[in-house]
């Protein structure tokens, strides 16, 4: 982070300050929200957790050298009190933003592929210059801002990935990081549940094309047309990429190996380049074109991109996630989340996978559905027998609707297996597996199915 005094963040947060002997005292570190990751100069900032409550390690972070806490209640260590913690990081985060003015920002938002295609901008733009990007997922409202609290003076750009669990919440996070640059990848069913329909999905990612300025760009999916839609959004010009002939950047010619890793000749204005994804799925093909689309705005020009989309690897665990087991199995962990369209993405995956070989699919609940999801595990379930499954294990009672959809598949006739848990759907898998057969794990991740996936690989994972 930018150094900043106690007294400046004081100002910037509104924070109240508490046995804070030396306001004057600088923050020349990183804001840590886990007492472990302190060390001299951080600011630590205290958030209540699912187990554990931030406020109860602040002595521990300051003894091992943050400056202060940041809290919303006293600490008995030198602490800036605010009402709202994570409103005060954003605060914060706006204010790093603000010193750094030859930043450029861009955001990725979408119902599924944000994770992946940040990583791959971020390999790409890497080569342009000093480069920050999320962490894993951090792309809501406490990890957005600890991701843009990464910026120093020497940050050249910064790739953001915004999440929505409502309307608001992305123009939120843009006010936090304005981008000039806005990336939206598809329009799904991922909280449906919660915004309760498609439509109001779609108005939320919206936010971000809406949110640039009339200098940024614009960078949508023609394959999607609510996607496509959001040129009607935006004042930012507008390029389009996907397979669509009248994209902008397209990908022609895709083929897939025997690991279903894509490989497609990239077009774009400059001309073409043949490109060889490391990444498992065709539905990666989207996210190299939109990572592509991004790095061609800030002047790469196709040939490198081409050749980095072909060298870049996977950053973020359990998507897609492909381990070759001593005994012949092969493993694909993508259980670090789950909704229709990515359930599908993996079971089309996996069918490439298992031509000629046997294929198990363990599928657990997808998670924030609301009054569809016996409709999409249903959906799911049809789409896991027609990918010629030798079985399907669905774990847990939410789950279960995944065997109703795959019976109704004329002529399908592997097993179909529910099971209460991973630790039983791991016993079936013993009783069945036999070397050469291919193994999906895929749930959203509330269901906890990683811990089967990284069992069956005993974190021996060679991609």
């Amino acid at each position: 982070m930018i150094p900043f005094s106690i007294a400046e963040i004081a100002e910037v947060t509104g924070a109240s300050l508490e046995a804070v002997s030396d306001p004057a005292a600088i923050v020349t570190g990183s804001v840590v929200i886990d007492s472990r990751h302190a060390v001299p100069g951080v600011l630590f900032a205290a958030l209540p957790g699912e187990r554990v409550d931030g406020h109860d390690f602040a002595a521990a972070a300051v003894a091992a050298g943050a400056v202060a806490v940041l809290a919303n209640r006293r600490t008995g260590v030198p602490s800036l009190v605010v009402p709202d913690v994570p409103a005060a990081l954003a605060r914060l985060a706006r204010a790093v933003v603000d010193r750094v003015p030859g930043l450029t920002i861009a955001g990725i938002t979408g119902s599924a592929g944000k994770t992946t295609t940040k990583d791959l901008a971020a390999q790409l733009i890497g080569s342009l210059g000093a480069t920050v990007a999320p962490r894993n997922s951090f792309n809501n409202e406490i990890g957005h801002p600890l991701t843009v609290l990464r910026v120093t003076g020497n940050t050249r750009y910064l790739v953001t990935e915004l999440s929505a669990r409502g309307p608001g919440h992305i123009a939120a996070l843009c006010r936090v990081a304005p981008p000039a640059l806005g990336v939206v990848l598809c329009v799904g069913n991922a909280h449906a549940g919660e915004f309760g329909s498609i439509e109001q999905v779609a108005a939320a990612k919206a936010e971000l094309p809406a949110a640039l300025p009339a200098a940024g760009v614009a960078l949508l999916n023609a394959d999607d047309p609510l996607v496509a839609a959001m040129a009607q959004r935006t004042a930012a010009a507008v390029v389009t990429f996907g397979r669509s002939n009248g994209a902008d950047i397209r990908a022609s010619n895709v083929g897939l190996d025997e690991l279903s890793r894509a490989s497609f000749t990239l077009e774009m204005p400059d001309g073409k380049a043949a490109v060889m994804l490391r990444l498992h799925g065709e539905h990666n093909v989207t996210n190299a074109l939109a990572a592509g689309a991004l790095a061609g705005q800030l002047g790469m020009d196709v040939e490198a991109i081409a050749a980095g989309l072909s060298a870049a690897t996977a950053q973020s665990r359990w998507r897609m996630e492909v381990t070759e087991r001593q005994d012949g199995v092969t493993v694909v962990n993508d259980a670090y989340n789950a909704s229709p369209e990515a359930m599908a993405a993996a079971l089309a995956a996996l069918r490439v996978m298992a031509a000629g070989r046997r294929a198990y699919a363990v599928l657990g609940r997808m998670a924030e559905l609301g009054e569809r999801s016996g409709e999409f595990h249903e959906q799911a379930g049809m789409a896991a027998a027609r990918a010629g499954l030798a079985g399907l294990i669905a774990v847990g009672d939410e789950a279960a609707p995944m065997l109703t959809g795959a019976r109704s598949v004329a002529g399908y006739t592997g097993e179909l297996i529910g099971v209460p848990d991973g630790r039983a759907a791991l016993a079936a898998l013993a009783e069945r597996l036999r070397p050469g057969d291919v193994v999906l794990v895929k749930a959203s991740r509330a269901a906890g199915l990683q811990a089967v996936a990284l069992e069956l690989t005993e974190e021996e994972a060679t991609r």
